[in-house]
């Protein structure tokens, strides 16, 4: 057990100075305090939290933890995340996927790097599929895939607007996305079709399309990457304001003069009234950033780690957004419109996820499943090769 003392705790709502307990890997108790018994009582470690901050544990819903990229040829494959790139970071749950390569890269692969993940000490869930349509899964459908596989919660990421996607119609789009609604469901998972967004001329214009043209709710659709550019940044605000669930790539930063950064974007959103819970943040870590030019000829490409989601919440507060509001992009948002239970809160009876925050909001230690993985800014569980 852990036992975290006097520490500011945001739920991601403030609650206040508590103590909170943690017992296996649940929050099993918090008030204003707990005292240990003097005897006849299992042995708990006691964290001091005094100057430090409580936060619920980051869920990353857009990860290439198998590697993505290739843009530019074989030797521009993305390597693998390791445990520690996302646990440094502060993600205590990631939901991983393919992207551009379907074909070097399978679900079989995916699914495998996730369960590692998983042993080693963090909450994983996938989506199924890739850039194209159709999609590659690993039952004979998506919807098959959301029901019978335990991991996988939806489908993504699907390419629109995008040179590299197989330009799906809006059929096509209509068809995934009600396979997702289904195969949610059948099986009580949140059953979204999770699109990329691309820098085609578009834009959002497809998905609109599937809302006009469909029955499908707005809450088995999220488009990604809405930073991307200025026309899919404006677009996406009168998505939202619809109805609309938008999610905000915390691993674009500006190049040249399109993109923008996840903090200004989501300033803008809230300054349109539109709900923090219509709104998502994720990394796309691990997946390649390729820059082309005005004929879609590579330019350059890199790749970035989770590490941006912390950076996003510390900028979010530097533009004057609360604390409360800075999490819930990264936290009970994703949870809520994902399904995952036990998630995204601080709360008893609540998976023990928690970050504690030191007063510049650096990371000083992140509790996974009750387990300790960094401890005073030092990874104290590394994953299986990692030196």
């Amino acid at each position: 057990m852990i036992l975290i003392k006097d520490i500011e705790v945001y739920s991601p709502k403030c609650i206040g100075k508590k103590d909170i307990l943690v017992s296996f890997d649940k929050i099993a108790y918090i008030s204003d305090n707990i005292a240990i018994p003097d005897k006849d009582f299992p042995e708990v470690k006691v964290i001091n939290g005094d100057g430090l901050i409580a936060a619920p544990g980051i869920i990353d819903l857009h990860v290439h933890a198998a590697g993505g990229g290739g843009e530019g040829g074989f030797k521009t494959r993305t390597p693998e995340l390791t445990l520690t790139n996302l646990t440094l970071s502060g993600v205590t749950t990631c939901v991983g996927l393919l992207g551009t390569d379907g074909s070097t890269r399978s679900m079989g692969n995916l699914i495998a790097k996730l369960r590692a993940l998983e042993e080693e000490g963090i909450t994983t869930y996938s989506w199924t599929g890739c850039y194209e349509v159709p999609t590659r899964t690993i039952t004979d459908s998506a919807r098959s895939d959301i029901i019978f596989m335990d991991k996988i919660i939806g489908v993504g990421e699907i390419a629109v607007s995008d040179h590299r996607g197989s330009n799906p119609s809006c059929d096509d789009l209509i068809h995934l996305a009600s396979e997702c609604r289904v195969g949610g469901m059948l099986s009580g998972k949140c059953g979204i079709l999770h699109m990329h967004l691309g820098d085609g001329k578009r834009g959002l214009e497809p998905i609109f399309d599937v809302i006009k043209n469909s029955d499908v709710p707005y809450e088995n659709l999220l488009p990604t990457h809405i930073n991307r550019n200025n026309l899919v940044y404006k677009q996406s605000i009168e998505y939202a304001k619809a109805g609309g669930y938008v999610d905000i790539t915390t691993g674009i930063k500006p190049e040249g003069d399109t993109a923008v950064y996840a903090a200004e974007v989501y300033e803008t959103l809230l300054k349109e009234k539109i709900s923090p819970y219509h709104i998502t943040m994720s990394s796309d870590a691990g997946g390649s950033m390729p820059i082309f030019d005005e004929n879609n000829r590579l330019v350059s490409l890199k790749t970035e780690l989770p590490s941006t989601d912390m950076e996003t919440i510390r900028m979010c507060i530097s533009h004057g957004i609360s604390m409360e509001e800075a999490l819930i992009p990264l936290t009970s948002s994703p949870a809520k419109l994902l399904k995952l239970k036990g998630k995204g809160n601080i709360k008893e009876n609540y998976d023990a996820d928690i970050l504690l925050l030191d007063k510049n909001l650096s990371i000083h230690t992140v509790i996974s499943k009750g387990k300790i993985m960094v401890d005073n800014y030092k990874a104290v569980i590394r994953g299986s090769f990692e030196n």
